[in-house]
């Protein structure tokens, strides 16, 4: 069923980045943050998972899809790196979020699937589940893959060999084990992060006695996972209908 739903733009800081689009359902079943990806660069920003706010929006969630400081041009050469801004901003995003009764659910694509799993893991973040889409779980072999030209060394402003407490800090695969239910989607034809990087996280996961489901399917792309009218996002709708 759909319905209808407003929209409003909320701000969580003075920095131009510090924002979030909030979907609102007249009679919300639940939350959802939405974390969009893009190598956590700034040329990549919330539009990529409007959609998916849209249609879970029309079904009843409260929406929240935030933006975060990212690694700019002026910045891929800074020895500091932004993780220390960029996660703080998703705490406060997620802090700032109105709750609704119900649920609260992290979603998020790629480098936002970092994210969500990397907020689920924090202790001052109350999450019932997480849904992450072709997420980068592990950033140590993301740094050796050297994934995206090189993402994390831009994120973190050095390599996982200069800063391995940081990178074990923010990697998802060294979080676990985790008490909050996951369900991971990976298509099978992803060329931006390697599905067996999420199947090598799945089976840990599994294996230290998390909730988790993975699904991967053939034929999806990195994209494809994104687009809620895609034939995956029935085991989107399925877990969150549990």
């Amino acid at each position: 069923m759909s319905g209808d739903y407003t929209v409003e733009r909320r701000t969580f800081g003075d920095h131009p980045s510090q924002f979030f689009d909030l979907y609102m359902p007249a009679d919300p079943r639940g939350t959802i943050i939405s974390i969009h990806g893009g190598y956590w660069r700034a040329k990549y920003g919330l539009d990529l998972n409007a959609p998916m706010a849209e249609h879970l929006a029309s079904r009843g969630w409260l929406v929240a899809n935030i933006e975060y400081r990212r690694v700019i041009e002026e910045t891929i050469n800074n020895t500091a790196g932004v993780w220390s801004e960029m996660s703080s901003d998703v705490l406060a995003a997620i802090d700032a979020t109105p709750s609704a009764e119900g649920p609260t659910i992290l979603l998020g694509h790629s480098a936002g699937g970092q994210l969500a799993l990397w907020a689920a893991a924090q202790p001052s973040i109350d999450a019932q589940g997480v849904v992450a889409l072709a997420p980068v779980t592990d950033l140590f072999l993301a740094d050796g893959l050297e994934l995206s030209k090189h993402a994390t060394r831009e994120l973190f402003g050095a390599t996982a060999a200069e800063k391995p407490d940081l990178y074990a800090t923010a990697s998802p695969l060294h979080l676990l084990p985790f008490d909050v239910p996951q369900l991971i989607l990976h298509g099978q034809a992803d060329e931006d992060v390697p599905v067996e990087m999420t199947v090598d996280y799945a089976e840990t996961a599994q294996f230290l006695g998390n909730d988790m489901t993975f699904v991967s399917e053939p034929g999806v792309d990195h994209f494809d996972i994104i687009d809620p009218t895609h034939s995956i996002w029935r085991s989107i709708t399925g877990w969150l209908n549990k």
